[in-house]
């Protein structure tokens, strides 16, 4: 018996079958050809229908940029040069994250740490909740949200120590000093990838009142743009941990293309000046242990804020669909949104079917919040097709969304003038849009790379 193989110029083996002596005639040797044959046609294909896509992801990134030019509020003011600059190094960043070895190596490092630290903080909560705790049916609130309680110390402890301040410093001026924005604008992007909007907010309030109303609203647009290192353990729970790590950098970068397209504002370099994280008025350092226990009772309270915040928002949108329903059975919140997201959806690279179930989610998680999007998906996530998980996780990997706008508005209340407020209160459609712009430039950026 011999086994009768036809080898194609790219490499493939094709074994036709087994056959005899006698059996191996030139029938068999040209259905090994045809098997050969149809299979470069196969591989050909899928080359072109990616090669198609690939070019659908590259025009999105130009039409999202061409928004950000569209509804810009001083496009002569268009520093082009530092936007070529962000834009060439969020690709640098988004193919060494996603599609070199070293990059790939240490996000799986990163996320690899998170977990190991999630793992870690279970011990607290089996201690505390005992048998509610089932490692085999983990709820929402135990698989990401009790590591927070250990998560956001051990952050404010880096804090409190002066570590973290020190990375924010250095990423700080060497991302002012790459892209040329101003230095207070690049801390403050790097400021909240760490610590959040809201947090940074409150520590920068000797800052903010010395700020102009036009570079307070680009604060305020930037704020829309982040999330929280704290929180990532949280995330990377219940979606791919790659993407979302590779989300967070890129974020940082895009914020500072949106409000450079969106609010172009001129810094002198007498106004370009920063206040260090965490100063206060008076300049005293909080005991440590006094510092440790508000840092726990802070991340008490943002678990019930999150908690609050989910069950009110899955339930509202639930009403919301029943009252639609009552019109037509097939109309819901999310089929209402998904047409209104349903075209830069398909902007992402994305056939017909896999942009509309991307625009759903995309719709949902600006209407309500990110953690329920990630629990919407995260049982069925791993079975997306690999450019559809990168483009989703980026894009949900962000604070944007309804709820956002609220927090933020109430933060500058708290901590700038009247005029100040009113004129971010008066811009409100540039925060929503600063924050999906950006959303939007990520998931494209990222998805160049993931096919």
């Amino acid at each position: 018996m011999y086994a009768v193989y036809s080898f194609t110029k790219d490499g493939y083996i094709i074994m036709a079958r087994k056959i005899s002596w006698f059996d191996c005639n030139y029938s068999a040797i040209l259905r090994c050809q045809e098997i050969a044959i149809e299979k470069k046609l196969d591989s050909v294909f899928k080359k072109g229908v990616i090669s198609m896509y690939l070019a659908i992801n590259i025009l999105g990134l130009l039409v999202f940029l061409g928004i950000g030019f569209l509804f810009s509020k001083d496009k002569k003011a268009i520093n082009w040069k530092a936007i070529a600059i962000m834009i060439v190094l969020n690709l640098v960043l988004a193919w060494f994250l996603t599609g070199s070895a070293a990059g790939r190596a240490g996000v799986k490092a990163a996320a690899d740490g998170f977990a190991w630290i999630v793992n870690i903080s279970a011990k607290g909560t089996v201690f505390a909740l005992g048998a509610w705790y089932n490692v085999k049916n983990l709820n929402f609130i135990c698989s990401a949200l009790m590591p927070i309680l250990m998560i956001v110390p051990l952050f404010d402890i880096l804090t409190y120590i002066g570590f973290l301040p020190w990375i924010i410093k250095w990423i700080g001026k060497g991302l002012s000093f790459i892209t040329g924005q101003p230095k207070f604008e690049s801390f403050f992007a790097v400021e909240m990838m760490f610590l959040g909007n809201t947090e940074v907010l409150a520590v920068s309030g000797m800052q903010i009142r010395k700020l102009t109303k036009a570079r307070n609203l680009t604060i305020a647009m930037m704020s829309m743009s982040c999330v929280t290192a704290s929180i990532l353990g949280a995330y990377i729970q219940m979606m791919p941990g790659q993407f979302i790590l590779t989300a967070v950098p890129i974020n940082i970068v895009n914020s500072l293309i949106a409000t450079s397209l969106l609010n172009p504002v001129t810094v002198t370099e007498a106004e370009d000046t920063i206040e260090k994280v965490g100063s206060s008025e008076n300049g005293k350092k909080e005991p440590f242990f006094s510092f440790l226990g508000d840092s726990i009772l802070g991340a008490g309270k943002l678990i019930l804020i999150i908690v609050a915040n989910v069950v009110a928002f899955v339930a509202l949108a639930a009403l919301i669909d029943a009252i639609l329903a009552l019109f037509w059975k097939q109309l819901s919140l999310e089929s209402i949104l998904g047409v209104i997201m349903f075209p830069f959806a398909w902007l992402l690279g994305l056939p017909v079917h896999q942009a509309w179930m991307l625009s759903q989610d995309m719709g949902m998680k600006l209407v309500t919040n990110e953690f329920v999007v990630m629990g919407e998906v995260t049982g069925k996530i791993a079975s997306y097709p690999h450019h559809l998980q990168a483009v989703l996780t980026t894009f949900v990997t962000s604070f944007a969304n309804f709820g956002t706008l609220g927090m933020i508005i109430g933060c500058f209340k708290g901590i700038a003038d009247k005029e100040t407020n009113d004129y971010i209160a008066q811009n409100i459609g540039y925060l929503l849009l600063s924050g999906i712009l950006v959303s939007l430039l990520s998931a494209a950026f990222v998805g160049l790379f993931v096919w």
